[in-house]
């Protein structure tokens, strides 16, 4: 039994559909998968009244309820079942209504489905600028269902249409007769579809003629029917020779003939039909061949610029924030093994990524910008030219481009691409792009060893190497790509479709809450896995087998007599570590990563990265506060890593040549356990995850060897 009131919103790709969920939900969300379906849900809870409070679950945009792919599936599959936990008690159909017609497909087939249903009747701003007007009223007496005019971006309209869902729930309505009624449509190509549809209803118990076609024309899909109800539903195919895409054709055709009835009764246009609209202008230069990439790369070149320039006085406010908390507890607390495992294992670790949040929030509110203006929908529309190049579909530049936030998500999002062969090619090589969490790593390692000056008087060479970086990536990405376009047997061949949005003025409490969920997930996530790795990598770090450590220190007090007293301590500490759990696992490590310029230090950071890239940054935090003369190292990370000596040089550790052959590494190698886990599933078996971690982890080793051996 449902304990709230589930409202589902529906709509077109870029009909408002997530801007009214924000706006409805605010910070109330959760993001989780589809009960059976491993598809991302979005839901929340909004409040129509002080006292009624419900669930808003946003469904994947669709243009119509028969899918494409595997997310557009979950609409139907949801619709077409009344026991489906997420099954509305109203569903929200949002509308664009500078598109009226094309919408009105959608909101037919589910107001059919039987589903009590309101138009949110969207974008007449837009509309009014291409001087097209619509009576919403002679809307609503012409479908027979509640129509309430909203502005989603900025809120308008919400209290209107939570009226009209407490209406809808206290006293459904729903119209009285079918917009496209099945059972009526099959005479004239010599169907018996009256007895097909009621045969259907019969066998399977169901009072809505357009539910009875759907199970007709989707059981395949419809999880929620079993095998032999499937093998029935065939048996009346064959028994009526039904043909599913020839009536789906016809249900199409049928569906405009009255849309185009509704219009000319609801729809005043008063546009020239050759006069381009302001949009259209615009997109002249920013799809332009060769304006349109100049154009983009500026925007990333500005997008790095910033994260350095705008984001680095929070970044040293927090790094020695956390380096006052540290020494202030060595000070108040008594020493012991737990002030240590506190402060040089948790503190340490945690702090080694809280104290890049401020990159990650700039990060994200510049993509949010792009993505809210309607500038991102154009990067997908001119890289599809090149990605096509690459065996890729124009759909793989959604994954590719979530992917700078996060792998596992950018993977989940291929479900949205057709062809088997080219959402193939995408899970292989999406983990290539730099993730959010690769961030800490570039900005410690390029602040290290890149000299902090312009060039030209205004472009930022930190910057430029970050750039760089990416760019870096996304080139490996398209080359490996198009080495899989060779090995990968096509199936099927994709397509790309994308409608683009007008340009709009973003909405900066949605902005907020893009940056406050993203630096929110980033925290939370590595912040669990830092705790529990810095924890054992504490352990591992302060003991070792037998008494090897106190030997160590013995061996170095004897040997350095005439040495000043705090050198004497770092030596014994660093003795110490070494000779620790973790020293002699890294020393283990040290012959295969040492060609790479690495020593046991970074092998140990290398390995531990694997749960979660940044925890790279926190375990050097951890170990080099432990490899420290005491406890109140005053230091800030990024003053630890500037002053560690190269035992065998005697020179600085981090070289250009080390910095820049961990940097290279981190690009290519493969990001963390998670997204293993994520190919699995997606893939359905360990073949593919294992082919990606083979290559991704060669690639990186070659290239990082390369880069320290030209360079040292």
């Amino acid at each position: 039994m449902k304990s709230k009131p589930v409202i589902a919103l529906v709509g077109n790709p870029n009909s408002g559909k997530s801007s009214l969920f924000n706006q409805l939900t605010g910070l109330r969300q959760k993001v989780g998968n589809f009960p059976g379906v491993t598809v991302d849900k979005k839901s929340g809870t909004a409040f129509l009244n002080e006292t009624t409070e419900v669930v808003v679950v946003d469904l994947p945009g669709v243009y119509s309820i028969y899918p494409k792919s595997l997310d557009e599936q979950v609409v139907t599959d949801i619709l077409a079942n009344p026991d489906h936990p997420d099954y509305p008690d109203v569903a929200i159909v949002v509308v664009d209504a500078s598109n009226l017609n094309r919408n009105l497909l959608l909101f037919s087939q589910i107001q059919d489905l039987g589903v009590p249903v309101i138009m949110a009747l969207n974008m007449l701003d837009i509309a009014r600028q291409q001087q097209v007007e619509i009576n919403a009223v002679r809307l609503s007496m012409q479908l027979g269902v509640p129509v309430v005019k909203i502005n989603a971006r900025v809120g308008e309209g919400l209290d209107r249409l939570k009226k009209a869902v407490e209406q809808q729930l206290s006293e459904p309505v729903v119209a009285d007769k079918l917009f496209f009624d099945p059972a009526l449509a099959g005479a004239s190509a010599g169907l018996d579809m009256k007895g097909l549809i009621s045969d259907v209803r019969e066998n399977y118990r169901l009072d809505n003629n357009y539910v009875a076609l759907q199970y007709l024309i989707q059981h395949d899909g419809f999880t929620f029917l079993d095998q032999p109800q499937r093998v029935r539903l065939d048996g009346l195919i064959d028994k009526y020779g039904f043909n599913e895409l020839d009536f789906q054709t016809k249900e199409t055709i049928g569906r405009y003939q009255r849309i185009g009835e509704v219009a000319r009764e609801a729809v005043t246009n008063n546009r020239p039909l050759d006069q381009p609209t302001w949009s259209q202008r615009i997109d002249r230069i920013l799809l332009h061949p060769f304006w349109g990439y100049a154009i983009f790369l500026t925007i990333l070149l500005l997008i790095f610029q910033a994260i350095f320039a705008w984001a680095q006085p929070f970044v040293d406010g927090i790094d020695e924030g956390v380096t006052w908390i540290n020494n202030t507890l060595h000070e108040r607390l008594p020493e012991g093994p737990l002030t240590d495992l506190l402060t040089d294992g948790i503190l340490a670790g945690i702090g080694g990524v809280v104290v890049f949040i401020p990159q990650i929030a700039f990060l994200f509110f510049l993509i949010s910008l792009l993505e809210e203006s309607g500038y991102m929908s154009r990067v997908m529309v001119l890289m599809d030219r090149i990605m096509r190049q690459f065996g890729l579909n124009g759909r793989s530049v959604v994954p590719l481009i979530s992917g700078v936030a996060c792998a596992v998500p950018a993977i989940m999002a291929t479900r949205s691409i057709g062809s088997w062969r080219e959402r193939l090619i995408t899970i292989l090589v999406t983990p290539l792009m730099s993730c959010s969490a690769r961030l800490p790593i570039y900005t410690i390692l390029i602040a290290l060893v890149v000299p902090e000056k312009t060039i030209l008087g205004f472009l930022n060479m930190q910057g430029l190497v970050m750039m760089a970086l990416y760019l870096l990536g996304l080139a490996a990405a398209l080359v490996a790509a198009y080495v899989f376009k060779k090995l990968v047997k096509a199936r099927d061949k994709g397509l790309f479709i994308m409608e683009l949005p007008t340009y709009k003025w973003p909405r900066w409490n949605h902005v907020g809450i893009t940056v406050w969920d993203s630096v929110k997930s980033f925290v939370w996530q590595a912040g669990r896995v830092i705790v529990a790795i810095s924890i054992v990598l504490w352990v591992l770090a302060s003991y070792g087998p037998g008494d090897d450590m106190e030997q160590a220190e013995n061996r170095v007090r004897h040997q350095s007599a005439n040495i000043p007293t705090e050198q004497i301590e770092n030596r014994v500490a660093s003795e110490r570590l070494e000779a620790s759990y973790a020293g002699r696992f890294g020393k283990i490590l040290e012959p295969a990563i040492k060609p790479l310029g690495y020593d046991w230090k970074i092998g140990i950071a290398l390995i531990s990265s694997f749960a979660a890239r940044e925890v790279f940054v926190g375990t050097i935090a951890t170990i080099y506060s432990i490899g420290s003369a005491d406890g109140e190292d005053d230091s800030t990370v990024r003053e630890k890593l500037a002053t560690e000596v190269n035992p065998e040089t005697g020179g600085p550790m981090y070289t250009p040549a080390v910095a820049f052959s961990l940097l290279v590494f981190y690009v290519f190698a493969m990001m963390c356990m998670s997204t293993i886990a994520t190919v699995y599933r997606e893939t359905k078996g360990w073949k593919w995850p294992l082919i990606q971690l083979g290559y991704m982890s060669v690639l990186a080793y070659v290239s990082a060897f390369l880069v320290y051996q030209l360079m040292k």
